[in-house]
């Protein structure tokens, strides 16, 4: 597979928690990586698990300090002290420069964790919750890298000038009433506020009927491919490896078909 090293491509990523997103944007960031393209990996979950999935060691990872913790850095950017109310502040702070300062580098891959961010309809209208939402808006509106974003559960801190920036959403699903319920309710908002492309990815399909059952709830969706249940994955999780260093063959190929259908209008 030939994929141009200079093309930008904006992914994100969202789902269920615990359907396996994390581990998808960790794996296509190192698939995009290995294939010569510049990558900048955001985490904007408030969990933050994407360090883990990426595989950065535990004695490293206590080094990336999210952008939510910059106390000094939002303070000057937004001209307003933290944890104050009835301030007047900056709507729209410069963050040009917050990507490349503050990203962590592994292995090639640029790490950027946000920390928390408040949904949109939550009411907070903070100086750190505008900061961090006009640091994602530029980062997916003005890169030109493949950036893959692991989103929260949720996309409703997504402006619609930023979601019509996303080149394609992705929502992990498991063959469970419940994950299939949030994809849909996810579809629909991106749906409304405007991203062009969504798919699906099913993750631990352990049967053509796991399958079929995907493909038949979402059938009105797009689907990108199916990561099969692996005791490799589960394993990575629970010790703490990096998966893409250990993957079988078998779940591997199945993370390089999604990643082709992801490439295949940008190589």
């Amino acid at each position: 597979m030939q994929v141009s090293a200079n093309s930008g491509i904006k992914i994100a990523v969202t789902g269920k928690g615990g359907v396996g997103k994390s581990t998808l944007a960790g794996v296509l960031a190192h698939l995009a990586n290995n294939y010569g393209k510049k990558v900048l990996a955001v985490d904007s979950d408030p969990d933050a698990n994407l360090a883990f999935a990426l595989g950065i060691p535990a004695t490293e990872r206590h080094r990336i300090v999210p952008i939510s913790r910059r106390s000094e850095l939002i303070e000057e950017r937004t001209g307003a002290k933290l944890k104050q109310f009835g301030q007047i502040f900056k709507l729209n702070p410069d963050v040009s420069d917050v990507a490349d300062r503050f990203c962590y580098d592994f292995k090639g891959i640029n790490v950027l964790v946000l920390g928390a961010i408040e949904a949109g309809g939550s009411g907070c209208a903070c100086p750190e919750n505008t900061f961090l939402r006009n640091l994602l808006s530029d980062i997916i509106i003005r890169r030109d890298e493949f950036v893959i974003v692991d989103m929260e559960a949720g996309i409703e801190h997504l402006g619609r000038a930023t979601a019509k920036s996303v080149d394609r959403m992705i929502v992990v699903v498991e063959p469970t009433s419940q994950s299939i319920a949030t994809a849909r309710s996810i579809a629909a908002l991106a749906h409304e506020i405007g991203i062009p492309k969504i798919a699906f990815v099913g993750n631990k399909v352990e049967s053509d009927a796991d399958r079929s059952y995907l493909a038949g709830h979402l059938a009105d969706i797009e689907p990108l491919g199916y990561i099969p249940f692996s005791e490799t994955i589960r394993n990575s999780d629970r010790d703490g490896i990096s998966l893409f260093e250990q993957v079988d063959p078998t779940t591997l190929a199945a993370f390089k078909t999604i990643f082709s259908a992801l490439v295949g209008d940008n190589s």
